[in-house]
């Protein structure tokens, strides 16, 4: 595998797994970093972006999908739209620290949007999130294999 194919693939799958797609990049991270053959910071610097990206695709659909939230198709009832919002205007922007979750941290980007989270406040505190767990994620898989001399 090339490194370019390797972090253009990493960039997708992370992408994807930040959206509605059933993809999970942690494996893959891991294999990279397993693998010892690409540069931590760069796969953490890929993968990091495309998940952060596919937040703010979420976030995007959140803000154009709601205008449909009347219609018989919308996935989701009214009540629990409303559900949702009360949760997040009970915990606030701050909710969104926990983006890095499966499942529940992509509906919340989505409701971001859907609850018109400014750009500002969304961006900074996804990047956090999403960056902070593939940092522990390669701190727990570089510390794993010095413990076992791998």
């Amino acid at each position: 595998m090339t490194s370019l194919t390797a972090y253009l693939g990493l960039f997708l799958v992370a992408l994807g797994a930040a959206t509605v797609l059933p993809f999970q990049s942690e494996p893959l991270l891991v294999g990279l970093l397993a693998s010892g053959k690409f540069s931590t910071i760069w796969l953490l610097v890929v993968a990091s972006l495309g998940n952060v990206l596919g937040s703010v695709c979420n976030w995007v659909l959140g803000r154009f999908i709601d205008r449909f939230h009347d219609r018989s198709w919308f996935p989701v009832k009214a009540s629990s739209l409303e559900k949702a919002g009360g949760w997040y205007r009970r915990y606030g922007r701050w909710s969104l620290l926990l983006s890095w979750m499966p499942i529940f941290g992509d509906a919340l980007t989505v409701l971001a949007g859907v609850l018109r989270e400014p750009w500002w406040s969304f961006l900074p505190l996804v990047t956090i999130a999403k960056t902070g767990r593939y940092l522990v994620l390669a701190t727990a898989t570089l510390g794993m294999q010095s413990a076992l001399g791998i």
